[in-house]
């Protein structure tokens, strides 16, 4: 048989204007594999998006979905990784992020009930000036969307950069606007239908008004690119597979009618904050599934349940305006607030209670060293702020593996992160590196808030200048058509546990007095208008004003000192031609002075040096640097140790490495026939700075200094006449 040759690759491409940019799709047969697969570009940044659903269904009482985000080194054009070990190992937290985000996106649009597992990846084949967490939601989308696969899809993914006081937004700006720091708000929303269904915000104090005009300008951009991915799969799109959703048996629903449902209003909303009385009510219901109806599928029966308490509780909120623990709608639960107390050692400590939820925060600050270095395909910098979450099984009174992080951790631990980032103060304030760990003891929604809260005392505990505190809370929603196909909903504050399950809304806003500094929106519904998000704002920082008041009242600024357990770090500027200097050849100098006092020593390319250490080591590193890098200039008058004695005059030490000499006719006010009648090594003697020559060599005299000095040091008179 002859070889066969390939026709070449067969691909389709669409392109849209969009922001003063093209972005094309490019549907190719190299992953024809996959069930849809799509590669998105925008400049020289592409994403390839690929979706695939298995063919048999997963045995568990949840929607297996999972969404993998891959950053490719190669993508940047670098070699990257470890020095041994030169390819991709674990994401990065910055693709963790981006995958929480596509996964956010495109979650509330599948169908809950499914079993067969769908994986969505994303893979980042190149990057230029574009973000590709952007480019790989519309992906991910266009993906699912053509595909075979089940969706109520397409949805679209926007960033949005504002300035205070400009009234035009700039769609999808690049790393160069983002870098640039300028815009007081960014803002990435995804949506569908002239709703919202993911919001990430990060902003530097804005009040609500400024982010609701971004939504409602979010939205128009989006329907644009939705209009757009809806003529591609109108074109292209593949045939949904038709996927049976089981249902229960009637003597199912009949047993759950008979011995559930008459007790299930006052279970849910007894009263009683928690789960504990759903927890026992589904307790019962699991037994009675069990020993009465053998022949039912189990999970699904526990699905029904699960099913009819999201009824009870979106019908209690929205028709008789009731809470599973008797709060009213904007109603927060106890707040209670502790500066300190833990231990003083700590460098600073925050305990916040809102509820069931408790969470401990605890300061460490470092110094510059203690950076930590950011080198991956999208940031390679240092990073002197981080706030870290982690939350054991214990908080949730379960047991399971401790240590390591997840997806969770990473990303509650970055919205905090981002929260408080708008107050922390800059380097050129406090050159501190800042860690913040917020422990999450015990949880009953919203711990992720609550660590902003705690992480706000701590910071102030430690005597670290922020600009303002900093409070966040959670807000949820429930909602149904009605008859008519509009909305009926309730908008809840401070949501708590079965509201976060059962609830449709989980609207995280963090803030200051003054205004906004993150925002974090997840939804189980298509979308939600931008009217009742513009009220949840609202509700939101109602809470939040109350919520600082009991922080300020236990803490009501940061301390004027931080911990003594702190290392002390001091500063000096330098020129940048004297670095050399300072750090030696091969970093002899500056180890030498590491050696010598214990500190640490950065140097920075514009000349700062930050020293950094405990007790008084950094005085003395500092001495040591400025001494130095000191320029000596005539007039100058010092102490100085005379380091070694010679027929013509002495040689005296005035600084670390900067010594002159003493001509013996400058000893004395008269003549001096032999100088060690005067002077010896170790002779600590006044002297000023008589000139210094071309080639910086300096000139000292003693007599200027002070004429008495070889007076009092004048040979005894028998020892004058013996020398005549």
């Amino acid at each position: 048989m002859g070889e066969q040759i390939s026709n070449g690759m067969n691909k389709k491409e669409y392109s849209l204007e969009f922001g003063g940019k093209t972005i094309t799709a490019e549907f190719n047969d190299l992953a024809d594999q996959a069930h849809g697969s799509v590669i998105l570009r925008s400049g020289n940044t592409a994403v390839l998006a690929t979706a695939v659903m298995s063919d048999n269904e997963k045995d568990g009482d949840y929607f297996p979905l999972t969404v993998e985000y891959e950053e490719k080194f190669y993508a940047a054009g670098k070699i990257l990784g470890s020095r041994f070990i030169r390819r991709e190992g674990r994401p990065s937290d910055e693709a963790t992020l981006s995958g929480r985000v596509v996964d956010r996106t495109i979650r509330p649009l599948f169908d809950g009930r499914i079993r067969n597992e769908v994986q969505v990846v994303a893979i980042v084949l190149s990057i230029g000036e574009d973000d590709p967490d952007v480019l790989a939601v519309n992906a991910a989308s266009l993906a699912v969307a053509t595909s075979n696969i089940p969706w109520n899809g397409p949805v679209s993914a926007i960033r949005i950069g504002k300035n205070k006081d400009e009234k035009n937004i700039i769609i999808n700006p690049t790393y160069v606007h983002r870098k640039n720091g300028v815009f007081e708000m960014d803002l990435l929303a995804c949506g569908k239908d002239g709703n919202i269904n993911m919001i990430e915000v990060g902003s530097k104090e804005v009040p609500e008004s400024f982010v609701v005009e971004a939504l409602k300008s979010a939205s128009a951009e989006i329907e644009k690119m939705q209009e757009w991915q809806k003529m591609i799969v109108k074109e292209i799109g593949k045939e949904k597979r038709k996927i049976e959703i089981k249902e229960v048996k009637p003597e199912t629903i009949a047993l759950f009618k008979k011995e559930i449902e008459p007790e299930l209003e006052s279970t849910i909303f007894s009263g009683i904050p928690g789960k504990e009385t759903i927890h026992k009510s589904s307790k019962k219901w699991s037994e009675l599934v069990k020993t009465q109806l053998p022949d039912e599928n189990y999970i699904l029966a526990m699905a029904f349940y699960d099913e009819k308490v999201n009824e009870a509780v979106h019908s209690g909120a929205i028709e008789k305006n009731k809470r599973a623990d008797g709060r009213g709608m904007d109603d927060l639960r106890p707040l209670f607030a502790q500066a300190g107390g833990v231990s003083e050692t700590l460098h600073g400590t925050g305990i916040f209670y809102r509820g069931g939820t408790h969470v401990l925060s605890v300061l460490t600050l470092g110094g510059p060293d203690d950076s930590q270095l950011l080198d991956g395909i999208e940031v390679n910098e240092k990073k002197r702020f981080m706030h870290h979450y982690n939350f054991p099984p214990f908080s949730v009174g379960e047991t399971g593996r401790m240590g390591g992080t997840n997806r969770r951790m990473i990303g509650h631990g970055a919205l905090a992160e981002k929260a408080l980032s708008a107050v922390i103060p800059p380097v050129e304030i406090f050159p501190y590196t800042i860690r913040l760990v917020s422990e999450a003891l015990a949880s009953n929604g919203s711990t992720s808030m609550a660590s902003v809260c705690g992480s706000t005392i701590a910071l102030m505990d430690g005597g670290v200048p922020i600009k303002n505190p900093v409070a966040g809370i959670a807000m949820g929603l429930m909602s149904r058509k009605n008859s008519a196909e509009k909305l009926d909903y309730k908008i809840l504050t401070d949501i708590q546990g079965p509201e976060d399950h059962h609830g449709d809304m989980d609207f995280k806003v963090a803030g200051t007095k003054e205004g906004i500094t993150a925002v974090q929106m997840d939804i189980k519904v298509d979308g939600i208008p931008v009217y009742v998000l513009e009220e949840a704002f609202e509700k939101a920082k109602n809470a939040r004003t109350k919520i600082l008041g009991v922080i300020t009242k236990e803490i009501p600024a940061p301390k004027k000192e931080i911990s003594k357990y702190a290392p002390k770090i001091l500063t000096v500027q330098i020129k940048p031609d004297q670095i050399g200097m300072v750090i030696g050849s091969g970093g002899k100098t500056v180890n030498e002075i590491r050696d010598l006092t214990g500190a640490e020593i950065t140097i920075e390319d514009s000349g700062l040096v930050y020293v950094t250490g405990v007790g008084d080591s950094a005085e003395k590193a500092i001495k040591i640097i400025s001494e130095m890098t000191r320029e000596y200039k005539a007039g100058e008058k010092f102490e100085g140790t005379v380091i070694k004695v010679l027929d013509f005059g002495a040689f005296v030490k005035i600084g670390y490495n900067a010594e002159g000499l003493v001509h013996i006719s400058e000893i004395a006010p008269f003549r001096v026939e032999n100088i060690s009648d005067y002077l010896k090594e170790g002779d600590v003697v006044p002297v000023v700075i008589k000139e210094i020559d071309e080639k910086e060599r300096i000139s000292l005299s003693i007599k200027q200094a002070n004429p008495n000095f070889a007076k009092k040091t004048q040979p005894q008179i028998g020892a004058d006449k013996n020398r005549r």
